[in-house]
């Protein structure tokens, strides 16, 4: 079979690939864009190719020799699925088809769009924009600077923009989609139901999205960040300021996002609460202490916190870098991880947020990210895209927890995951129900796997999109109904 693609490739002048029998450089090839070290385990099944296209008609190739040999494809733009589906399959034997060659950025001053190849990643294009602007544009998606725009855009695209002009899908104006059969659509000749589909539906189900055209949206020349950390609080001093927090955030004018991160420890008899908050103004730091002063007046922000600072530098550093100069750079440490979401429509009492502290802290070392909605986001209906959390959401909770390769080695890594199962379980009332709401770009195979069936397969599909997924499965059938894209928790065509 491995020779069979080859050879299918190598006629239709396709090069630059990797066999597993073959090149001592596949596993540095396979593993340099798997982010959750997880997938990495020898115990891992491995593709049979990785094929790095460099053209448009190279995609074409590359999915056509697949489907005439038999051999099942991944698509990767930059390898941060949660769950490792861009690199892994169930489903033996498969082949990446890896994107990273495919990253042009051509940036249209006059209509202040820009054409985004699925392998550039959001910091290579936070980047190009704000430079070919004057920094006066950016691109409203994630911090993390090296998750590639094909699989980010397509789950949706949250980011600390998001409250002013909502997630990177709703930028999206036009797209190349690629199909099973080789063709190439744009928004016009893919319909509606299929460019509504890709822009929030998660990637890996609909085909190969060659390039996305994006809005980009202004920032002011000057915006104001800040981190304050609140060090070891008691559990019921960081509950009255979560508690707070929860009804603050969400309202705050547009231009503002104020997250927190939280996690605890206990020490003999003695538990407590490391809370931080991170906020992003478009604005000076004058009008953001104002705000604060008089809506938070707890968390006793002053000038001495605020930096002033261009909204590109901002970005360089919610991505963790020194310098804007370095968005541009692909690699990045990287750890064992799991990782679960949840939203919030109600505020969660004072008594019950202690109770979620405690318990918080026995799960060392787990911890908490709220980030707020409301603004831009609580405008747009849950209808206009997939991505349904909208209206009526207060912030949603990414649960993390991330161990080092000797806890791998020794096992503990197992009991971290199982710890952090058991910590979302408990989660359950305070969160939002029937159905228990998800983040699609943060994939967690816990919620359920594909086994093909609408109606099975509605058990995780409606906590990711609610009643967005029928519609999906009908954007299926039509773009992609022998499921020839498809992985753990993509969405079933009718006819499959």
């Amino acid at each position: 079979m491995a020779s069979d693609l080859r050879s299918c490739l190598s006629s239709a002048q396709v090069h630059n690939l990797s066999f597993s029998s073959s090149s001592s450089s596949f596993s540095n090839l396979l593993n340099i864009s798997i982010q959750n070290l997880r997938f990495t385990d020898p115990s891992i099944p491995k593709p049979l190719a990785i094929i790095l296209p460099s053209t448009k008609s190279q995609i074409q190739t590359s999915i056509l020799c697949c489907r005439r040999t038999g051999v099942s494809i991944r698509i990767r733009s930059g390898g941060h699925s949660y769950e490792g589906q861009s690199s892994t399959s169930s489903s033996i034997p498969f082949a990446i088809i890896d994107l990273m060659n495919l990253k042009s950025i051509h940036f249209d001053i006059s209509s202040n769009t820009s054409w985004v190849q699925a392998g550039a990643t959001i910091g290579e294009l936070y980047l190009t924009i704000s430079n070919l602007s004057n920094l006066s544009l950016a691109i409203s998606a994630g911090s993390c600077s090296t998750m590639g725009a094909g699989g980010h855009i397509a789950g949706g695209g949250f980011g600390f923009l998001s409250r002013k002009y909502g997630l990177a899908a709703d930028s999206v104006v036009d797209a190349l989609l690629i199909d099973y059969e080789g063709k190439v659509f744009d928004k016009r000749s893919m319909g509606t139901d299929v460019f509504w589909a890709i822009r929030g539906g998660g990637g890996g189900s609909w085909g190969v999205v060659y390039a996305w055209k994006l809005r980009a949206v202004p920032v002011p020349n000057t915006v104001t960040r800040f981190t304050l950390q609140r060090g070891r609080a008691t559990v019921r001093d960081a509950a009255l300021l979560l508690h707070k927090w929860q009804t603050i955030a969400p309202n705050l004018p547009d231009e503002f996002y104020l997250s927190t991160l939280i996690s605890g420890d206990i020490n003999g008899t003695l538990t407590t609460i490391s809370i931080s908050f991170s906020g992003l103004f478009l604005g000076s730091k004058g009008a953001a202490i104002d705000i604060l002063t008089s809506r938070f007046p707890e968390l006793q922000l002053n000038d001495l916190d605020c930096i002033e600072e261009t909204w590109l530098d901002s970005a360089a550093h919610y991505a963790g870098l020194d310098s804007s100069a370095h968005l541009s750079n692909r690699s990045q440490s990287k750890d064992y991880f799991k990782a679960k979401s949840d939203y919030v429509r109600a505020p969660i009492s004072k008594y019950d947020l202690e109770k979620v502290l405690d318990k918080l802290a026995g799960v060392s070392p787990a911890y908490l990210i709220l980030d707020p909605y409301g603004g831009a986001m609580s405008r747009i209906s849950e209808s206009d895209l997939p991505f349904p959390h909208r209206a009526g959401i207060l912030f949603s909770i990414q649960y993390l927890i991330s161990w080092t390769a000797e806890d791998e080695m020794s096992g503990i890594g197992e009991k971290y995951i199982q710890d952090l199962r058991g910590f979302y379980e408990f989660m359950a009332p305070f969160v939002s129900k029937n159905p228990r709401e998800a983040y699609v770009n943060y994939l967690d195979l816990d919620l359920g796997l594909n086994v093909g069936s609408v109606e099975d397969d509605r058990v995780w599909g409606e906590r990711y999109f609610l009643r967005n997924f029928d519609r999906l499965v009908k954007a299926k059938t039509l773009i992609d109904p022998h499921n020839v894209f498809s992985n753990q928790q993509s969405i079933p065509p009718l006819s499959f």
